[in-house]
């Protein structure tokens, strides 16, 4: 298969490998919620919730890991040239620790699915946006080539996600008052 072919198999798998990421701590996030719920509701949401938690997981996201791997790997057996490059050894440690953060999310799942517990929907909120840092960095890695744009566009998404989480925590005071 020629490189063209194989990267664009291989961000076609990323891209559903992330969507898989985001919206699955989302499920997470929506059980947690569910469990506070009375028992008519919870009795309803709680099954339907997990279902998509197992579809979603299983049938999406596993295999979107396993294509991004298979694909970023041939890319690389067909330009080895790349393990030499800084920029792009600093992507592989981003995609190992996104695959951390995956099996991660995984464990959470396997709780959900077992009824055991997990973190409270507020720090699955925060749990959902690790994921965006590791695309951010990714990103500006590989379409600016240089670690420098990777740390500044990482470290301004840090500093507005603390923005946005102090506003959230602010309004959450805010409308208990």
């Amino acid at each position: 298969m020629d490189f063209l072919s194989l990267k664009a198999l291989h961000i076609i798998f990323v891209v559903c490998w992330f969507a898989g990421l985001f919206y699955i701590v989302r499920l997470f996030v929506y059980a947690a919620e569910a469990q506070g719920r009375p028992e008519g509701e919870r009795s309803v949401l709680l099954p339907q919730f997990l279902l998509m938690q197992r579809r979603l997981w299983f049938g999406i996201t596993w295999p979107a890991m396993v294509g991004t791997w298979v694909f970023g790997l041939l890319m690389v057996a067909q330009v080895p040239g790349y393990l030499e490059q800084g920029w792009f050894q600093v992507k592989l440690v981003l995609v190992l620790l996104l695959t951390f953060y995956h099996f991660a999310c995984g464990r959470i799942h396997k709780r959900q699915q077992a009824a055991l517990p997990v973190m409270g929907a507020q720090a699955l909120r925060v749990w959902n946006e690790v994921a965006t840092l590791f695309l951010v960095a990714v990103v500006f890695l590989v379409v600016c080539k240089t670690t420098l744009s990777a740390v500044h566009a990482t470290l301004g998404l840090v500093v507005f996600a603390a923005l946005l989480m102090s506003a959230i925590l602010l309004y959450k005071r805010f409308r208990k008052k």
